[in-house]
């Protein structure tokens, strides 16, 4: 699929990931809704990105407040192609902990936005893209990138919550990509490994230099940029479909 005049709906849009993909898209003439729990910069990111980009508030654990979003987006640019899953939360605590066990609640919480909120996003966007009219040869209708972890697969010391979460936006994968060829909508997962979020920049160097060690080549933590540029590839390559790529550098993640 062209994303030159397609619209994307960007969760987790106003930053990261997200903000990085959003730009990838404005820049290959796409047009972007950007779908962040933090509104006012959101609107910040959208501003910046130009006339083609729109922020809209949501909460992807929420269902009306999903409904809400995907509907303001249909009403705004009139049709959704492309959907990139980018919300999401970490977290690490111990199964046991010095407290006792992990909080079934704290444990809830992740699963509820990382995998129900992607999942959430997901099926409203797909109903949308589902009415589009099928383009070109193969009658594609539309394209849905989730993203996931290497944790999906390499989970540490104090991940059971963040790599259930992650695993399960694994393993939903191919089953939704079967649900929906009908549709003419393909969906892919891309898995990073240890980027330059903001959350890591502002890591130690205790924390980040061990993790760069891990990295097999480059010996670096990701870039956003390199995150968008796969998901551009996603959405321009009409063969990939049903499948996790691990965006990592190699990296194989150890116990702690």
């Amino acid at each position: 699929m062209h994303i030159e005049d397609k619209v994307a709906v960007i969760t987790g849009g106003a930053s990261g990931l997200g903000r990085a993909t959003a730009k990838t898209v404005i820049e290959a003439g796409g047009k972007v809704a950007i779908l962040d729990l933090n509104a006012d910069l959101a609107e910040q990111t959208a501003g910046e990105l130009g006339d083609n980009a729109a922020a809209f508030a949501v909460n992807v654990t929420d269902a009306a407040s999903a409904e809400t979003a995907v509907d303001a987006v249909m009403a705004r640019f009139g049709a959704i192609h492309i959907d990139v899953n980018c919300a999401g939360i970490g977290a690490a605590a111990r199964t046991v902990g010095r407290e006792g066990p992990l909080d079934l609640a704290a444990f809830n919480f992740v699963i509820q936005v990382n995998l129900v909120g992607t999942f959430n996003t997901l099926r409203l966007c797909a109903h949308h893209m589902a009415k589009n009219e099928p383009i070109g040869a193969d009658g594609e209708r539309g394209v849905i990138i989730n993203t996931a972890s290497v944790a999906a697969f390499d989970g540490q010391i104090g991940q059971a919550a963040y790599s259930a979460s992650k695993g399960g936006v694994v393993g939903m994968t191919l089953p939704i990509a079967r649900d929906l060829a009908r549709n003419g909508i393909r969906v892919c997962t891309i898995a990073p490994g240890i980027f330059e979020t903001p959350m890591m920049m502002g890591a130690p160097d205790r924390v980040r230099l061990p993790l760069i060690e891990s990295v097999q080549f480059p010996e670096r933590l990701g870039e956003a940029p390199e995150f968008a540029l796969l998901a551009r590839q996603i959405v321009e390559n009409p063969y990939l479909n049903g499948e996790t790529v691990r965006l990592d550098g190699g990296i194989r993640m150890q116990p702690r």
